[in-house]
């Protein structure tokens, strides 16, 4: 239950600073609707972000893996549609905002203990 409450907070975290930073990218409401938003997104990375990167393999070998950096960001759109809280204005402004994401998530995460250490 701890390493689900660091990994939500580190997500919630990273997703308020890209909306902060990236124009095109914004959460409406309070600290609920960006904790129910970093949830959405994390189910969606969880669930569909593995099936996404291997039906793209091949273009994942053409572009030497930077179509990563598009299928995050249809992952981010995709939260955005499922989600009223979460408003992304096209297809650059949610790359750039998964990249941010990826950014703080991978320092945040370096920086807290989330006890899975094996």
């Amino acid at each position: 239950m701890r390493n689900f409450a660091i990994r939500l907070f580190v997500n919630a975290l990273a997703l308020w600073v890209a909306a902060f930073i990236v124009p095109g990218i914004s959460i409406t409401g309070g600290v609920v609707s960006l904790l129910f938003v970093a949830f959405l997104f994390g189910l969606v990375n969880a669930f569909l972000k593995p099936i996404l990167m291997i039906l793209s393999i091949p273009f994942l070998l053409v572009t030497l893996g930077l179509f990563a950096f598009v299928v995050n960001g249809l992952l981010l759109m995709l939260t955005a549609a499922l989600s009223s809280h979460l408003a992304v204005s096209g297809l650059i402004p949610a790359m750039l905002g998964s990249v941010v994401i990826s950014l703080v998530t991978m320092f945040m995460g370096g920086m807290l203990d989330d006890g899975d250490d094996d």
